[in-house]
């Protein structure tokens, strides 16, 4: 049986024709129509429909909805709040979505099952999958403020050693140093707490990466600084990841997120505006890609950083906030912003299961596509050098880093970071959920073990009203609308000459069968990794 709910809004219902295919572990089930007696899919219902299937489905890991056109009626979007699938067991599965469909025909949205924040192979899996994919480093020698022993670890990696696990590359490392000393906000007449905790993760034989030893008080060891363990009360564990999740969506937001994507492609948009003029092969190739940056960081610094704003009322506040973004833009580097280079810089060319750089890589080669498209209008180095509007739009960028242009290369180089940080490295999810992703934790970290209770975890997370609001960004953020364009659309024609054109219909060309490629490969994925699927992301961040 498959419940569905629509949305409460306005015009959330739907007259469409509305199909459901259910997905498990042993087989597909047939597309089934949504129609019964009666009035189907309007808005604030709830109806309950039967799905056909010939064979058993097995483990049930995903709803495909799609929907089609109704005789002459015009395209309309639904509002989906969520499906519930009860097996022939009697198991009532939630697949939770919030969020519309658009379009018709092929356009299909896709429902996960809810998955499971607490276990350990999700918690690693969301380092190298999830909202901060750059967080870890391969690592070959524990640093010696964090003493982890062999005695601690040995339970849990599978008969082998610390050491001989660091040797084989199976070892990586959560270091939240800048973090030390930042300045928090005070809640209820007493300052919060943001650890500069350290994390140390394990492939295991399963090829999923799995934390086997937190230190979350301060970078410093020390008895009121434990080092926790999975082998630890089952509280005791989840706030050790909790704290250490906290720091990391503080990171993500300030740094990841709004500094390394919204406000560097804003330099970079505003540079362009004032250095190259609009018949400028340049600025006519990444035009496309500034659409709606200005006005979302605009009205963002706003409902972001005011009084009521999330980062305002997350544990470090404003000041916090802005000291983090301060000491990380000091420790940025060039080659960072540079995916093949960062993925090598921190060890994790082959780490298994890291579907953002196997995907990622390949984007980022078929945005490459610049390449041909530079060295059509600059056949040398010295037609690069000679171009003074270039240089000038480079030169306003970056004071310590490249501040002219030198050869094709160089420019090539750039081009594709651009456009990769504000398609690519701009898609994220996994934020919505509280307890996973909470920018506010209330009470500071335990500094001894077996005093923690789930009475602790819920004192410790955002009360309701936090909640609320901190996941209604997490939504917005993340959420649909209805005039997205999608990477390689280009709805306003710049480009008149014919090789031009013909560069960018191959470009569209390649990412068709990057999506294709996904989409097979999350066939049999769980969970699925849709988030660099070009046909999921936008040409710009506008939202």
């Amino acid at each position: 049986k498959v419940e569905v709910t629509t949305g409460s809004m306005t015009q959330a219902g739907t007259f469409n024709h509305v199909c459901v295919t259910l997905i498990g572990t042993r087989g597909v089930s047939e597309r089934t129509k949504l129609d019964k007696i009666g009035p189907d899919l309007e808005t604030a219902m709830k109806r309950v429909y039967n799905a056909k299937t010939q064979l058993p489905l097995g483990k049930l890991l995903l709803v495909k909805v799609g929907k089609n056109l109704y005789h002459c009626l015009p395209d309309d979007e639904l509002f989906y709040s969520k499906i519930v699938v009860t097996t022939p067991e009697g198991e009532s599965i939630l697949f939770p979505s919030y969020r519309w469909l658009i379009g018709h025909r092929k356009h299909q949205l896709i429902f996960k099952k809810g998955l499971h924040w607490i276990e350990d192979e999700f918690y690693g899996y969301q380092f190298l999958n999830g909202v901060n994919p750059n967080a870890i480093t391969k690592c070959s020698e524990l640093p010696k403020n964090f003493p982890v022993t062999e005695e601690m670890v040995k339970p849990f990696l599978e008969g082998s050693s610390l050491q001989s696990e660091m040797t084989k590359g199976n070892i990586f490392i959560y270091d939240q140093k800048k973090m030390e000393g930042l300045p928090v906000r005070d809640y209820e007449g007493k300052p919060l707490h943001v650890t500069p905790g350290l994390c140390l993760l394990y492939v295991n034989s399963k090829q999923n990466l799995v934390p086997i030893a937190i230190q979350q008080l301060h970078q410093e060891p020390a008895e009121e600084n434990p080092i926790f363990l999975p082998s630890d009360s089952e509280t005791d564990w989840l706030l050790a990841k909790i704290f250490i999740k906290n720091a990391d969506a503080l990171n993500h937001q300030a740094v990841t997120h709004l500094m390394r994507t919204h406000f560097l492609a804003e330099v970079y948009i505003v540079a362009a505006l004032r250095c190259l003029p609009e018949i400028h092969p340049i600025y006519k190739l990444l035009f496309p890609h500034f659409r709606y940056t200005l006005h979302i960081n605009t009205g963002g610094r706003k409902s972001l950083f005011g009084p009521d704003g999330a980062l305002h009322t997350s544990s470090l506040g404003y000041d916090g906030i802005i000291e983090l973004m301060r000491r990380s833009l000091a420790q940025i580097t060039y080659s960072s912003f540079f995916l093949p280079e960062n993925i090598t810089a921190r060890g994790l060319d082959s780490i298994p299961n890291n579907y953002y750089r196997d995907d990622g890589l390949k984007l980022w080669n078929i945005i490459s596509f610049v390449k041909t498209m530079v060295e059509y209008y600059y056949p040398t180095d010295d037609d690069v050098r000679k171009d003074t509007e270039l240089q000038e739009w480079i030169s306003e960028i970056f004071t310590h880093f490249p501040t002219c242009f030198r050869t094709v290369e160089e420019v090539i180089r750039f081009i594709t970071m651009f456009i990769f940080t504000v398609s690519g490295q701009h898609s994220y999810d996994y934020c919505s959920m509280m307890p996973n992703y909470s920018l506010l934790l209330r009470k500071p970290p335990p500094t001894s073990k077996g005093q923690s209770t789930k009475e602790t975890i819920l004192e410790t997370l955002p009360n309701v009203g936090e909640a609320v609001g901190f996941a209604t960004m997490a939504i917005v953020l993340t959420g649909n609308y209805a005039d997205k364009v999608f990477l390689g659309n280009y709805p306003h024609e710049r480009f008149d000459e014919p090789v031009p054109k013909k560069i960018i219909e191959e470009f569209q060309a390649k990412l068709a069968n990057l999506t294709k490629e996904i989409e097979q490969r999350n066939s049999a994925a769980e969970p699925p990794y849709i988030y660099l699927d070009p046909s999921q992301m936008e040409n710009s961040i506008a939202i």
